[in-house]
């Protein structure tokens, strides 16, 4: 298959040529057993202007511009403990660090293949990781210090144009000063995560700009720029360009639709689910003042950073993530759906039950029996709260996006990135499914085929390329999310080890492996397995909040 072909490019001076294919001993640390590798995608026909490291250029990649956006030093301080999940167990679900520490359980059982809904094959793990680096060499030049972090910035400039950088040239500097820049970015990034579930296989957005076609997260990126633009969001009628309580209020579903182009024979999934959403951040943007200020504007939360005591000033400001995290998790904690896993009231946001998770003690009558291992014979002594796994999928990736701002304009320092986890998503998980790695097992596929039968009875969809399909808080989900997250850590460690000659010295940030190889990765081999939709190997029913 033609497309499996890596670019041609003739080795630079003092570089070996490089094998397309890597020899059958992997230089991975894990088993590599037999061998399906699958070099890269030849995307030459996009790849444009791409550069060396030390350059100028403003492109470093296919749609990935070097901007001011790129990674910088992460100073280290002391980050706060999360809360003691025994004392406040809703407490420690919602903080960073218990979705790594929950989705280690997961991991743990996938690597020695005891997980409930997927057949695991590790020997195929050292394929993902030659497929992941081979693109990032492809794609960048060593010692890939050009790589931006992952982040909402680089799908508003999908076909090379800069569109945040133009937006921010029509802001005259001696009108708006860079923090009211700095607020504006904050605002449409926002509303802009908000709105990035899954678009579906049917949607697209043709913009206006140019008249081309996009489609998911690069279309949604640009509908929401353009909704933006025109004032949709703002209830300040002397600056349309904001997003505050005022115009989100208002908001209908038919604006959305309009702004998103979603029509009959064009919808876009969860169109009702995301409207709802941006309703319901109008709410808690009132109630949270002390973040978002009077007006009710999410830019506002930068007056909120800069004046944390925990925030550190002297050459360079800097941020613990968990001061931003903190303003995310429990700023934006009502716009949720109320139907989400809550504990004592307390609404968990993207975390669910899974019966992978230790499951506490219950009586062999129950419909929902889950027995646990245990040695005494006597109560196994599990919470109720460590059946629960959380994602904070969409919370992370506001996290990842609004630094990106903070970091270019205000010049703000994040300490404790390192928190941050790899996005439990159907990109980053597909990639495991399609290279092997997981195998949704038989029981599962035949009810997630029959969902997908039914859904397209349900909506009128041709089953084009038919997948198992469930819904998000399924446990086939749930358990394929939490697998991804550990393996995503695995992946990280592994490419820096694939790259080591070519790093020279450096380290590649978890950050960069998912924008340059994981996501990506993810994408082009879905494209090859499904070149009909080029969705997932298996499909969300989303509800427009999760995915």
């Amino acid at each position: 298959m033609g497309l499996f072909s890596r670019r041609d490019r003739g080795p630079r001076a003092g570089e070996n040529p490089q094998p397309s294919v890597p020899n059958s001993q992997s230089k991975s640390s894990l088993t590599s057993g037999s061998s399906s590798y699958i070099a890269p995608i030849n995307t030459s026909a996009r790849v444009m202007n791409r550069t060396s490291a030390g350059t100028t250029s403003t492109m470093g990649g296919p749609g990935t511009p070097l901007t001011p956006f790129s990674p910088s030093p992460i100073p280290s301080i002391p980050m706060p403990r999360p809360p003691d999940p025994q004392l406040d167990p809703a407490g420690y679900l919602r903080s960073l660090p218990a979705v790594r520490d929950r989705c280690k359980i997961i991991m743990t059982k996938a690597c020695r293949n005891e997980l409930r809904h997927f057949d695991v094959d590790m020997r195929k793990f050292p394929d993902v990781v030659s497929f992941v680096a081979n693109i990032i060499k492809r794609d960048y030049d060593a010692p890939f210090t050009n790589i931006p972090p992952h982040g909402r910035y680089q799908h508003f400039a999908v076909g090379g144009r800069d569109r945040i950088a133009h937006l921010l040239a029509t802001w005259p500097p001696e009108e708006v000063d860079n923090t009211e820049k700095c607020k504006r970015i904050i605002d449409l990034f926002l509303v802009s995560v908000l709105l990035d579930a899954g678009a579906g296989t049917n949607w697209s957005y043709k913009s206006p700009e140019n008249g081309r076609i996009y489609r998911r997260s690069e279309g949604i990126a640009l509908a929401s720029l353009d909704m933006f633009k025109s004032g949709l969001f703002s209830g300040n009628k002397s600056n349309k360009h904001q997003v505050d309580k005022e115009g989100l209020k208002h908001l209908t579903v038919e604006a959305l639709a309009q702004g998103l182009q979603s029509r009959p024979g064009n919808e876009i999934a969860g169109l009702e689910g995301r409207a709802q959403l941006l309703i319901r951040l109008a709410t808690a943007l009132d109630q949270n003042k002390e973040f978002f200020g009077e007006e009710g504007r999410p830019g506002n939360m930068l007056d909120h950073i800069l004046s944390h005591p925990a925030t550190q000033a002297s050459s360079v400001i800097i941020v613990p993530v968990p001061v931003l995290w903190n303003v995310l998790m429990n700023g934006l904690a009502s716009i949720w759906p109320p139907s989400r896993t809550a504990i004592n009231g307390v609404s968990l946001g993207d975390a669910w039950p899974c019966s992978s998770m230790p499951q506490p003690t219950q009586s062999p009558t129950s419909p929902t029996f889950s027995p646990f291992p245990n040695t005494t014979g006597q109560s196994n002594g599990v919470a109720p709260w460590e059946s629960i796994l959380p994602f904070h999928k969409l919370t992370q990736w506001l996290t990842y996006s609004l630094m990106q701002p903070m970091q270019s304009i205000m010049k703000i320092q994040f300490a404790g990135q390192e928190m941050l986890t790899g996005l439990p998503e159907y990109r980053n998980g597909g990639l495991f499914i399609d290279m092997g790695v997981l195998t949704l097992k038989p029981e599962d596929m035949e009810r997630g085929l029959k969902n997908y039968a039914e859904y397209c009875e349900r909506t009128g969809t041709k089953g084009v390329e038919v997948a198992p399909m469930f819904e998000p808080g399924d446990d086939v989900i749930v358990e394929w999310r939490g697998v991804t997250v550990g393996f995503l850590d695995i992946l990280h460690m592994e490419v820096n080890k694939a790259l080591k000659n070519e790093l020279n010295g450096n380290e590649l940030t978890l950050a960069q492996v998912l924008e340059a190889g994981s996501w990506k990765g993810g994408r082009e081999i879905a494209e090859v397995s499904r070149p009909n939709t080029k969705e997932p190997p298996i499909l969300i029913d989303s509800d427009g909040t999760v995915f």
